[in-house]
């Protein structure tokens, strides 16, 4: 099998890439029967001589390829058809600005593999850049407290060189007086918030004295969906119904809300569940939270302050709780808002060399070894026929603009 790394297309251009040179080589070593080829592009975090310096080959024509692989969605006018194809297509929601993406791929009866379907026979998600989001998403949240308040400065991520310089700008974090921070979640977006904070010298505390204890230093806590819902008729919770059926709950946010600074939000949210709080509850004088770093970036979903998604360059913005409208990020009324949807593009390298590690230890197998659990299969949105795959036949209707 010959595997081609293409360049990005899709702007704003993204740095990562699927595996880095060392890598490449890795992959190489591992498997005889492979060979890489890598289309050359100025943007990439890892630059072309340093694939070559690995003698990985540079190639601008992959159609001499079987597998392509690449991050982000891929230009229509760049696919090349009768092949296979790995990136995050963002199209098994449904979503309408890549319905043409998904005509095309099937026109061209190229067979899809989409990234956030690699799962394992358990349904657990394979690969991810998550931890990376929460990494740079509660890196931010900081960034903006000291800003707003003139406390300290911390360099961008985006200019750090890695995650190691990222941390070391943490040692500038200084509060003139304690702080409560509060994470929703539990998955890997809130692992790397976690680190983030516990790395900044902030203090882990339990819910219970979170919610009832006053501090004189910094501390967080971590919520999960049990501890800010409740059923809505008799003030009871039970995970499996809650994931099964949200609607049926209410939120119980408002108590932590009351007793925050700073909220980093690393959810999953699904629609059918209540907001986690309202335009009215924020506009309440108990309500405490005064910066909302939003990883999950939900745009007028559960958090109503998150009006629209902030860049990479631009991240901050203000909303007013009194006209439910964006102002300054300083105004002293407003409720800072960091709500960037593309935070791992601000650490390429790491963000790049820890996915490519779960696909060297997950997924490759599966293609150039065996696959006993389907993987690649279940991932496959399309095949080589020009078919939808039975599990995604549901998105017919879709492709045809008929929803």
């Amino acid at each position: 099998m010959k595997v081609g790394i293409i360049k990005e297309g899709k702007i704003p251009p993204d740095e990562r890439v699927p595996f880095s040179p060392a890598q490449c080589r890795k992959l190489l070593e591992m498997y005889s029967n492979l060979k890489i080829a890598v289309q050359p592009s100025p943007i990439r975090a890892f630059k072309d001589e340093e694939y070559e310096a690995a003698d990985i080959p540079l190639q601008e024509d992959l159609s001499d390829c079987d597998l392509l692989m690449g991050v982000k969605e891929v230009n229509i006018e760049d696919l090349i058809p009768h092949k296979k194809y790995m990136f995050f297509s963002h199209t098994y929601k449904k979503q309408p600005y890549n319905r043409n993406l998904l005509r095309a791929i099937l026109d061209k009866k190229i067979q899809l593999i989409d990234y956030e379907l690699l799962t394992d026979k358990n349904g657990v998600r394979l690969v991810a850049f998550g931890y990376y989001a929460g990494i740079v998403g509660a890196y931010n949240g900081l960034r903006g407290w000291g800003l707003r308040y003139g406390l300290y400065e911390l360099k961008p991520a985006h200019r750090c060189f890695d995650k190691k310089e990222v941390e070391e700008q943490l040692k500038n974090v200084k509060f003139e007086q304690p702080i409560k921070i509060l994470i929703t979640g539990h998955g890997r977006v809130a692992k790397g918030a976690v680190e983030i904070l516990e790395k900044t010298g902030i203090k882990h505390v339990s819910v219970n004295d979170y919610l009832t204890r006053d501090f004189s230093f910094p501390v967080f806590t971590q919520i999960h969906v049990d501890h800010y819902h409740k059923r809505i008729n008799d003030n009871g919770f039970d995970h499996e119904e809650f994931y099964k059926d949200p609607s049926k709950y209410k939120s119980d946010f408002l108590r932590f809300a009351h007793e925050s600074d700073m909220y980093i939000a690393c959810h999953y949210w699904d629609s059918r569940a209540p907001m986690i709080f309202t335009h009215d509850e924020a506009r309440s004088p108990d309500f405490r939270i005064r910066m909302i770093a939003d990883i999950s970036c939900d745009i007028n979903g559960p958090i109503p302050s998150t009006i629209r998604p902030s860049t990479i360059e631009d991240p901050f913005y203000g909303y007013d709780p009194i006209s439910e409208k964006e102002c300054d990020f300083f105004d002293k009324k407003a409720i800072g808002v960091m709500a960037v949807d593309n935070l791992p593009c601000e650490l390429p390298r790491d963000a790049s060399e820890f996915f490519g590690d779960a696909l060297i230890e997950n997924v490759m197998p599966a293609f150039l070894d065996i696959d006993p659990d389907n993987i690649i299969e279940r991932a496959s949105e399309t095949n080589l026929e020009g078919e939808l795959m039975p599990a995604f036949r549901y998105l017919e209707n879709y492709v045809k603009g008929l929803e």
